[in-house]
């Protein structure tokens, strides 16, 4: 990526970003972080000599070979020999575009070591990963993985939303303009914080009333921003700017349509797919609204019952069932 394009990405993070007076200094905590370019080796691997680059490459990045090998690109011991060739040229191309995009990846590094320094502020007993392993998996594979040790970002999924792979027919299938549009570098660090997230409190709401599923997903976000204050709340939220407006503007009238509706304690797996799922919008709000407007919904109620109970740690906050926390924090939106 060209230069002008990260100091707009760091101006725009600047204007973005909200006034946080509870915000802690934690520029001391130490963060080691090893980014290591998994790609660059693969991308090169003598492929006449498939079986001894192979091994050379495992010395190097001991775990993760085998986790991209056979879980990632899917092959097994038997068909490496032809599907490692076969994928690295089918690849090549989009590990060179990678390879120029990413050539300085330091202003993700920086991102995501702040991220995590502001984790262990929060969560001090947490094993902070120590790598960051980049690579380039199928384009239907995965974009964040995390291991014992380490994060591991997909890149074939962080090209710029303007990629000609996700142009195509093949891309748009897989994922359609409002996927996308958020392959983009500033999406790198609140994924891998979020992967990190789910690993520390699993979401186990599937299943349960809509209304504890929209709390969940709330309590998540919430997390987010004290994890990252310094991102833009689209970014966080995965809303566009002209999304987040509309949830600000029509509270009261979200709000209202779910009550009226009676969709609040629905166990319907098809009524939490329609609100709490990534969309274009949400069919019954509208075309300005955005989808998995249930995460709004329950970050406004999360909102509400914090503003009651301020000092209650973040680990509190996430344990708390959804259903008192609901009943706790009355929630009626003007």
């Amino acid at each position: 990526m060209r230069k002008s394009v990260w100091i707009g990405w760091i101006l725009l993070v600047a204007v973005a970003c909200r006034s946080h007076r509870s915000t802690p200094d934690v520029s001391g905590i130490r963060i080691n972080l090893e980014v290591q370019r998994f790609e660059i080796p693969f991308f090169t691997l003598d492929t006449s000599h498939l079986n001894r680059s192979l091994q050379q490459l495992a010395e190097r990045y001991p775990g993760f070979t085998q986790d991209f090998l056979f879980n990632i690109l899917g092959t097994t011991p038997d068909s490496a020999f032809k599907d490692v060739p076969r994928f690295i040229r089918t690849y090549q191309s989009l590990a060179q575009a990678s390879a120029k995009k990413y050539a300085d990846f330091s202003p993700v590094e920086n991102s995501l070591k702040r991220g995590l320094q502001f984790l262990h502020y929060y969560f001090p007993s947490y094993k902070l990963p120590t790598r960051l392993i980049t690579f380039i998996g199928p384009i239907n594979s995965y974009g964040n993985i995390i291991t014992k040790d380490a994060l591991a970002v997909g890149l074939q999924l962080y090209m710029g939303k303007d990629y000609p792979l996700y142009q195509d027919e093949q891309g748009q299938a897989l994922y359609p303009a409002f996927v996308s549009r958020r392959f983009e570098p500033q999406y790198i660090t609140v994924n891998c914080i979020r992967n990190i997230v789910d690993d520390m409190y699993p979401d186990q709401s599937s299943g349960k009333p809509l209304i504890e599923q929209m709390i969940e997903s709330g309590k998540r976000q919430y997390l987010l921003e004290k994890l990252l204050p310094e991102l833009p709340d689209s970014i966080r939220t995965g809303y566009t700017a002209q999304q987040l407006t509309f949830c600000r503007h029509n509270e009261q009238q979200v709000w209202s349509f779910f009550v009226q509706n009676d969709l609040l304690f629905s166990n319907d797996p098809n009524t939490a797919r329609d609100y709490l799922t990534d969309a274009p919008n949400t069919a019954a709000l509208g075309e300005s609204s955005p989808g998995n407007i249930g995460q709004f919904v329950g970050r406004q109620i999360v909102d509400k019952w914090m503003d009651a109970h301020e000092r209650t740690s973040l680990d509190t906050l996430m344990k708390m069932p959804a259903a008192k926390l609901f009943e706790e924090a009355k929630y009626k939106p003007r």
